[in-house]
């Protein structure tokens, strides 16, 4: 079966980077469209970047030009590179993947980003 295994969250001070990785077993990344999700406590889950399998990008409005969604198609790795890193972007992480479905239907187990002030 599909499984999504992250890895890279962790503790970062404003200003700071942090990039996560997300490795797949089960499914090809190359020939499905990736996303990567987070939620803050109390907070709605945000849809926060988009690597389709067309190769184009798509990201949150809160996160254009700070973030960057990358796929390494022989590793089957998607990653998430995150650069100027505010407060409000405290969360946990979540990759998920869009397997024959319309709908993000897989997902990863979540890492925890921490960015203080």
């Amino acid at each position: 079966q599909v499984q999504l295994v992250e890895s890279g969250g962790g503790l970062a001070q404003a200003g700071g980077s942090l990039r996560l990785s997300c490795a797949a077993s089960g499914i090809i990344f190359s020939i499905n469209t990736m996303g990567w999700y987070r939620q803050a406590p109390e907070k709605q889950r945000e849809l926060v970047a988009v690597f389709t399998k067309g190769g184009s990008t798509n990201y949150a409005d809160s996160v254009k030009g700070r973030f960057t969604i990358s796929r390494d198609n022989a590793n089957n790795t998607v990653y998430l590179q995150m650069n100027s890193l505010k407060p409000e972007d405290t969360a946990v992480y979540y990759c998920a993947v869009r397997w024959r479905s319309a709908v993000f239907n897989s997902w990863g187990q979540g890492t925890q980003v921490t960015v203080s002030s």
